[in-house]
This record gives C-alpha cells, sequence and structure tokens, in this order.
C-alpha cells in the first residue's frame, strides 16, 4: 500500500490494480470510500482498462483472430508498479506482458497518478501506445462511495445533484450488454434520490450528458462530495444490491450492445490510439 496525504485528506492506494482504497477527511474524520465489505462488492475503486462493461460472450475479434476478456478487463487484477512522488503525489504504471498479450494484443504504458491538492483528489489516467500499430481501448473509473456518510442518517437520505439541467436517459443493461433502446431518468432539480432499488436491474448508464460534476449531498447534513470529470463522454452510477454504497463511474468506453459484431474496430467508444502517441483524461472528488 502506498499512502498519500495533505493537511486536509489522506489516501491509501494499494499496488493491485492500483486500486483507491480510503479516503480520509483528517479534519472531520469522514471516510469517502466504500469498505470493501466481500458479502456486497469486496472492491473500492477499480480500473476499468482495457475494456469497459461486459463483451458478448466475454469475446471480441481483432484482425479476424478471437479474444477473451472479462467484464471490466485485466488491469483491476493487476500488480501495478508503484512510485512514491512526493508525500501527497503516487503513480502506478502498468505495462504489456506475456499474459496481456495472450488475450490483448497491443503494446501499451497505463500510468495512474494520484495528487492531493487541498481538499481534493486526483485521479489522472495516462495511456501511451508503445507499438508500432494503433492501439485500441477503453478506459474507465469506478469509484465506490460509503453511505450512509454520517451516523444517524440512512441511505435514503442522500441524492445526486447534478450541474447541469438535461434530459437524462438511462440505457438499459440486458445480461450485462447494452439494450437497444433507453428510458427518461427522472432528476427533478435536476436532482437524483438515492434508493435501494435504482440498482436492482444493474447500472445506471448515461451517453452524452451536459454535467460534468455530481455532488452527493444530504439535506440532513452538510458534510459530502463532489465528483468531477470532463471528456468521459458516458457515465455508470451503481451499487451492489442493497449495499451501502454508490459508484460514480466516468467511462471512455462502454459495454457491448445487444446487436454487436463482437469487432473490437466497430466497438462503441473505443478508442484508437497511434503509435508513440499518448491519451490522458481526469477526474476529481472535492471531500466537504
Amino acid at each position: 500500500m502506498l499512502v498519500i496525504e495533505n493537511e486536509k485528506l489522506k489516501a491509501v492506494i494499494s499496488a493491485k490494480g492500483a486500486e483507491l482504497q480510503s479516503l480520509i477527511n483528517k479534519e472531520t474524520g469522514l471516510e469517502y470510500m466504500w469498505s470493501g465489505d466481500a458479502a456486497y462488492w469486496g472492491k473500492h475503486s477499480p480500473i476499468l482498462f482495457p475494456i469497459v462493461g461486459t463483451l458478448k460472450d466475454d469475446t471480441y475479434y481483432y484482425k479476424e483472430i478471437a479474444y477473451q476478456l472479462s467484464r471490466h478487463g485485466f488491469a483491476r487484477e493487476r500488480v501495478f508498479m508503484k512510485d512514491q512522488i512526493n508525500t501527497n503525489e503516487a503513480l502506478f504504471t502498468l505495462e504489456q506482458d506475456v499474459d496481456t498479450l495472450a488475450v490483448y494484443p497491443f503494446a501499451f504504458s497505463l500510468k495512474l497518478r494520484y495528487t492531493l491538492q487541498d481538499t481534493a483528489l486526483v485521479c489522472t489516467y495516462d495511456v501511451s501506445n508503445t507499438g508500432y500499430d494503433d492501439l485500441l481501448f477503453s478506459v474507465g473509473g469506478h469509484p465506490a462511495f460509503a453511505l450512509p456518510m454520517v451516523a444517524g442518517t440512512t441511505y435514503a437520505d442522500y441524492h445526486l445533484e447534478f450541474n447541469d439541467t438535461e434530459q437524462l436517459h438511462r440505457w438499459k443493461l440486458e445480461g450485462g450488454l447494452i439494450a437497444s433502446h433507453a428510458e427518461l431518468l427522472p432528476t427533478p432539480n435536476n436532482k437524483l434520490a438515492l434508493q435501494h432499488d435504482l440498482f436492482y436491474e444493474d447500472a445506471i448508464v448515461l451517453k452524452d450528458m451536459k454535467s460534468t460534476s455530481i455532488t452527493v449531498a444530504s439535506d440532513k447534513h452538510t458534510h459530502g462530495l463532489r465528483f468531477n470529470f470532463t471528456g468521459f463522454p458516458f457515465f455508470g452510477i451503481w451499487a451492489a444490491k442493497d449495499a451501502n454504497f454508490v459508484c460514480l463511474e466516468p467511462w471512455c468506453g462502454l459495454a457491448d450492445s445487444v446487436a454487436t459484431n463482437q469487432q473490437l474496430t466497430a466497438k462503441e467508444g473505443i478508442i484508437t490510439l497511434a503509435a508513440n502517441t499518448h491519451w490522458q483524461r481526469s477526474w476529481n472528488v472535492e471531500c466537504f
């Protein structure tokens, strides 16, 4: 584990999956991350790479060869090289090896950088194409934030507030695949009240939101978090059944659709990166 901290926050990150395990407000003692209780869901904030979501039959085709990848790809189960940059910053790196090449025939360097800035944690994904051909990939975040935050409150006392007014449509999942139609997700006053049954049919999948910030808050106290993201065309909101957390998931990539032809080059949301170039996106969470 690596620990980074400043005057306001302390974060703990595991080399396995470069996974954020804990984020504590040092002034209030509040823990913002889900505990990882395996009775519900044993992770905290996995990295989704080189795919996001589920492939049809866990299979994709590239240059007429079939490859198998399980849901969300392999990065979350791999041990990253770690580097403590300074007291408030850490860098984690994953590169291709014999095992990854057997299921994903690309050379790459995936770096995750965690930085504390006052009351915010910044997470940056940096993907480099270290090979000679185009690199095809998706990447996404999956941080799970603990609810309720404050003793004496319940899960239903919290809501999500979107920073822009818009009509959100939920793309339903059928066996983990994106259905062919969406339904309106009511957000009166730009708010979505949290209830466990919101997630009984899997994640809420959103496309092309105008909002670039979602606040988790309660009318019963002043604590919460603001999750900021730019440049992520898809977004997931999820919790395991009846679990006390909510995942806010910025995605550059998406699960296969029910109508997929399973060709990686045609996959919705796939990113194509030329040789000797790199790609970067960041999200951050402000704690209050």
